[in-house]
């Protein structure tokens, strides 16, 4: 019932600081998996593309004619949420997908708290 919580390629964590430095750079693709009104309630990492998990399938799947070209650049995929649960099941979605480079983040507060601004 519950198989879509277990997988065999398990979420890589990704080091918020290291995120933060690299996103700056252009190095990531940063992306926030909230819905709108958690974005719209407490801003985004600055520089982060917002695709809501409900989307992301259908906005990420290279097979996919609205697939966005920032999941078609090669950069490493770095996904958040609000704790890092959402986007934990997200990056392994990713990669059964085939994006090879896809880690977790965490939580937004895990940015915030390595220096990362908010937008909002």
């Amino acid at each position: 019932m519950f198989g879509f919580f277990s997988s065999n390629s398990p979420s890589v964590a990704y080091d918020p600081a290291e995120a933060v430095r690299r996103a700056a750079a252009g190095e990531i693709t940063l992306v926030d998996i909230r819905d709108g009104a958690e974005v719209m309630a407490s801003g985004k990492a600055k520089g982060a593309l917002h695709v809501p998990l409900a989307a992301l399938r259908m906005k990420a799947d290279p097979a996919s004619p609205e697939c966005l070209p920032e999941f078609r650049a090669g950069k490493p995929v770095v996904l958040y949420c609000a704790s890092g649960g959402r986007s934990q099941m997200a990056a392994r979605m990713l990669r059964q997908m085939g994006l090879n480079e896809v880690y977790n983040l965490g939580g937004l507060a895990h940015w915030q708290m390595a220096g990362g601004a908010i937008a909002r």
